[in-house]
């Protein structure tokens, strides 16, 4: 399991399995760190948490020392053995009712028989008030531009795309429009490797240096 802090103007959390804490952040005072994953953050440095395959009640605890502890989404879940997942907390976070919107998605695995001369990458709209999405790469070398699967909703996740090795400016746009909603410039796809590219923030701001702009996140998962 992997677990997104993508909910905008959310506080930062421990990601728990049931009443089981999986996720923390390293403290040297003897105290539980209050840090937490923050928001636009993916817990453990982007690295798997392996869990028993079963039924589990996923949730985000805010780490602060006020309101600590206290669960703002959870999100009850059936886990394979085998199968690789991603929880998201997604969409504004709700300061009243303390609570952000979730959702949790299988993650494909690439063919057994790897090609080594591509990537494998798939994109995942995280964003609550955007308009269904196509993410396309553009080689930064060649000038070639490619979409990585079709058009994404929000809560979902494209197919998984062999895209070749090499830098790429990523561009994300509403699905049928040749605007660019959003851009992240300058990403390596490396060969063998299985990335995602997480669309988060907020489609109504248009700052493009506050925190809950629309941005795009890379991740490498394997």
């Amino acid at each position: 399991m992997k677990f997104y802090n993508f909910s905008p103007g959310a506080p930062s959390v421990n990601f728990y399995a049931n009443d089981t804490k999986v996720t923390a952040v390293s403290s040297t005072s003897g105290q539980e760190s209050t840090s937490g994953t923050a928001y636009g953050s993916i817990a453990t440095s982007g690295f798997y948490t392996g869990l028993l395959p079963g039924q589990y009640t996923l949730s985000g605890r805010i780490t602060a020392a006020t309101d600590n502890g206290l669960a703002i989404a959870s999100a009850p879940t059936s886990l394979a053995d085998g199968k690789y997942y991603s929880f998201f907390l997604s969409g504004p976070y709700n300061a009243t009712t303390k609570r952000s919107d979730f959702f949790v998605l299988e993650d494909a695995v690439p063919p057994a028989e790897l090609d080594y001369t591509v990537a494998y990458v798939r994109f995942v709209n995280a964003i609550s008030n955007s308009s269904p999405m196509t993410l396309y790469a553009k080689n930064t070398t060649s000038g070639a531009e490619l979409p990585v699967g079709g058009s994404v909703a929000y809560k979902s996740a494209g197919a998984l795309t062999p895209i070749p090795a090499g830098p790429y400016d990523l561009i994300a746009r509403n699905t049928g429009s040749t605007t660019n909603a959003i851009t992240l410039a300058a990403v390596g796809f490396s060969s063998g490797r299985v990335l995602t590219i997480a669309a988060r923030g907020d489609m109504t701001v248009t700052s493009t240096t506050a925190a809950t702009r629309p941005i795009l996140t890379s991740s490498t998962d394997r």
